[in-house]
Parts: structure tokens; C-alpha cells; sequence
């Protein structure tokens, strides 16, 4: 996704470095998020596996946290945009954390959603921007929101899964708060603006692009009911994390026609 940003904001910078960057955060922060996770709620075989491997998710965690720091420090001189996307990171894990401080943070409504999105929106779109000394343009902005937009339709359909097991666990997030109908008007909403914004690219880019981002806006409306009726862990975890990404493997693909 971030290559993709880069292609298409003709971003320059030290890529290789922030690929790292980032890959290594991703690993800390995906394992400490999943290492709090408790399994008692879930039929998840992936989170059956996790809750046997607690151990191994901790040292891959403090190994993310090491590697990244090194990254890091190359790219100190943009510490300030990079602060953002750690806090974004950690006050969606915060709530998991066992103690008074923040376990006050799962109470706060839509903010699980919220916060996801945003982390995966400000890491793979705005924060190469920023790092790359971009200025703001139209493209840029419409392509914030078109991930913004798409990622927060897909994480509405994690929520929707997760429904019971959130509220046991007393973490509040949309699907908790509103009702059904109001849900799925959110949703298709979410998706319409996606589109809208990946049109409006249409001047700045090329057509293979515009394919490429319009392909998993509509695969994720087709499979909206499947995904309702279903809790596969490979539904969640592959396809639709894959439609994250999707547009990027697209794009590479047409690029090279």
C-alpha cells in the first residue's frame, strides 16, 4: 500500500529505510495488540493458535520494537509525523492493556474503529507524504480519503464480528453503539465516498490506476453479505484484509502489461 502511495504521489525519499520502518513496527504492534487479546470469547482457530504461542508473540514484539527503534533513528528528522502514527498505534491496543489507566479507553464509543483506520490510513498514505516533504495537493487528499473511507467500511464488517465478543469484554465500538440499519448506512456511505474519491483522482492519474483502486471498493460490497453470515478466518484475516491491498497487487500487475 505504501509503494502504491508512492507511485502514485511520485513521492522521493528513503524508501527502503521506511519500508523497514514500518515493517518492523507493524510486527511490535501486532503482536503486542494480539498478545493482550484474550481468547475466552472467540471460536477463532488463528486466536486459539495465538493464545498457545504467547510467548513466541512477545519476543517477536520486543524483536518489532528493537528493529524499528534502529529504523527510527534514521529517520529522526520526521520524528514529529512518525509520533503520530505510534500514538494512533497504541491507543488502539491501549484498552487491552490490564490496568485502570486504560482500561477506560474501551469505553469510549467507535474509537476501536476509528483508531484502526486511522493507523492504517496515516501509515501507508499520509505519513510517506509527509516524510517525502510532499506538498498537499488534490491527489493527496483524495487519496487519504479514499483509504480512510475503505478501510473504515471493511474494519464496520470486523466490528460486526466481533459484536459479542466486545461486548463481553465491555470494549464499545459502532456496531455496539448503533443499530443495524444505521450501521449499514454508514457502511455503504463509507464505500460510496471511497469511489467517489478515487474518481476524482481521475485527472492526476492513469486509467490503470483508477481500475486498481476501484476493484476492492466494489469486491467488498459484493461479499458485504457473506461476511455478515460468516466468521471464517480466512474470510477476515486474508480476503478481506486483502482487499486493503488488493489495489496495489492490481496496480503492480497492470503496470506491467
Amino acid at each position: 500500500m505504501i509503494w502504491q502511495t508512492n507511485e502514485l504521489l511520485y513521492l522521493q525519499y528513503d524508501k527502503t529505510t521506511f519500508y523497514l520502518f514500518v515493517f518492523f513496527s507493524t510486527i511490535c504492534s501486532y503482536n503486542f495488540h494480539w498478545y493482550l487479546t484474550p481468547n475466552t470469547y472467540s471460536g477463532s482457530e488463528r486466536l486459539h493458535w495465538a493464545d498457545r504461542h504467547r510467548n513466541m508473540m512477545m519476543v517477536f514484539s520486543v524483536i518489532g520494537l528493537l528493529a524499528s527503534l534502529y529504523f527510527f533513528w534514521q529517520l529522526r528528522y520526521h520524528w514529529l509525523a512518525i509520533s503520530g502514527s505510534a500514538v494512533l498505534t497504541f491507543l488502539y491496543s491501549a484498552p487491552k492493556i490490564p490496568h485502570p489507566a486504560f482500561r477506560w479507553l474501551s469505553k469510549i464509543a467507535i474509537g476501536k474503529t476509528l483508531f484502526l483506520t486511522g493507523v492504517w490510513t496515516y501509515v501507508t498514505t499520509l505519513l510517506p507524504a509527509l516524510v517525502a516533504n510532499a506538498p498537499l495537493s488534490i491527489p493527496l487528499i483524495s487519496l487519504v480519503i479514499y483509504r480512510f473511507c475503505l478501510i473504515y467500511a471493511i474494519c464496520i464488517l470486523f466490528d460486526y464480528r466481533d459484536l459479542e465478543s466486545d461486548k463481553r469484554e465491555g470494549i464499545r465500538s459502532l456496531i455496539t453503539y448503533l443499530d443495524n440499519k444505521q450501521l449499514m448506512r454508514l457502511y455503504y456511505i463509507s464505500l460510496l465516498l471511497a469511489a467517489v474519491f478515487a474518481g476524482i483522482m481521475g485527472p492526476f492519474i492513469s486509467f490503470s490506476a483508477i481500475i486498481s483502486l476501484q476493484i476492492p471498493v466494489i469486491a467488498t460490497a459484493l461479499i458485504t453479505r457473506k461476511a455478515q453470515s460468516s466468521s471464517a478466518d480466512v474470510l477476515y484475516y486474508f480476503v478481506l484484509d486483502g482487499f486493503m491491498a488488493v489495489s496495489a497487487v492490481v496496480y503492480f500487475l497492470l503496470l506491467q502489461l
